[in-house]
């Protein structure tokens, strides 16, 4: 019996080691595939394929991307905003106050109003702006629109000034304009004054005052006029007697009074040292007058016959005579 049952034992005993000896392989590769994806789990690769269930030699493995974490835009916040474009508007407007105070002491001129500008409120209120960047959000709104309504006003003030300084300048440039053109109106009749008397200096008779040259008249006579009165009053009343000689009614008289006021005050014996002009009409020289009388020296309606004769010839009446010394300063 032993030796028949040994046989039979042996050969399952043999069965059983062949099927452990299969199943082995499954097992490793079983767990190797455990493994691997347990790794590919913990680094965040994962094999895209397989040769098979069992040979791994020819499997191969691609790394699976990580996606990198959206980062979500920081949401907008006009109160940071609001803060930011204030102290900008402070920074200008501090700066435009240094600018024009510039600007007014290069100058030199007045103009007309203190040239000071109180800009402390504005500093501190942008430094407490500055100082609120830090505090939460909501603080700043108030302090923002307190810096701002400061910023308005020194924008006002640098405003007045600015204009108060354009101002000035015009005016000088004005002044400087008008004197210029004074200055160019004296000289011309200064050179005026200068040929006429040339031209009387070679002439021997003359028939014109200081500021004319060669015109040709004939001097009114002074008998039908004259009142021996030699003062102002006294020869404005020969003058207005002898209007009529030359066709002239009395609107022509006012004009006649404003002009030899301006030249000798009606004086007969008014005589200017710088040109040698002389007598109520001025004549350059006074001798020119002796053609009109030989007492044109002590007869005040002598000189006016005179003068009326040179104005008829010259300009033609009175008043143009006045208007063409307004304009250039002499007649």
């Amino acid at each position: 019996m032993r030796s028949d049952s040994t046989p039979l034992s042996n050969r399952r005993t043999r069965r059983l080691a062949s099927r452990r000896l299969r199943r082995r392989p499954v097992l490793a590769t079983g767990a190797l595939v455990i493994g691997v994806l347990s790794a590919a789990t913990l680094t965040g690769t994962a094999p895209a394929a397989t040769a098979s269930a069992v040979d791994l030699s020819a499997a191969t493995f691609t790394r699976v991307s990580v996606t990198t974490p959206t980062v979500l835009a920081t949401p907008p916040r006009p109160e940071v905003d609001q803060a930011r474009a204030a102290s900008e508007a402070a920074t200008q407007a501090l700066a435009a106050v240094a600018t024009v105070q510039n600007d007014i002491a290069a100058s030199g001129l007045d103009i007309g109003q203190p040239t000071t500008v109180d800009t402390a409120p504005l500093e501190q209120a942008t430094e407490r702006l500055s100082d609120a960047q830090v505090l939460p959000a909501t603080f700043l709104p108030a302090i923002s629109d307190d810096v701002t309504t400061l910023t308005t006003s020194v924008d006002q003030r640098v405003a007045e000034l600015r204009g108060g300084l354009d101002a000035a300048v015009a005016k000088k440039k004005a002044e400087e304009e008008a004197a210029a053109e004074k200055a160019r109106q004296e000289a011309e009749a200064a050179a005026a004054a200068e040929r006429a008397a040339a031209e009387a200096r070679a002439s021997d008779s003359g028939s014109s005052t200081g500021g004319g040259g060669g015109a040709s008249w004939t001097p009114a006579p002074s008998g039908g006029g004259g009142s021996g009165d030699n003062s102002p009053s006294g020869a404005q009343a020969s003058a207005r007697a002898m209007l009529g000689n030359y066709g002239w009614g009395d609107d022509q008289f006012g004009c006649l009074v404003s002009l030899w006021n301006k030249e000798s005050g009606w004086n007969y014996q008014a005589y200017n040292a710088g040109s040698g002009a002389y007598g109520i009409p001025q004549a350059l020289p006074g001798s020119k007058m002796s053609s009109a009388g030989g007492d044109w020296q002590t007869n005040a309606a002598t000189q006016v016959a005179w003068g009326l004769g040179y104005i008829s010839g010259r300009y033609g009446s009175p008043c143009g005579a006045w208007g063409h010394s307004q304009s250039v300063g002499w007649y």
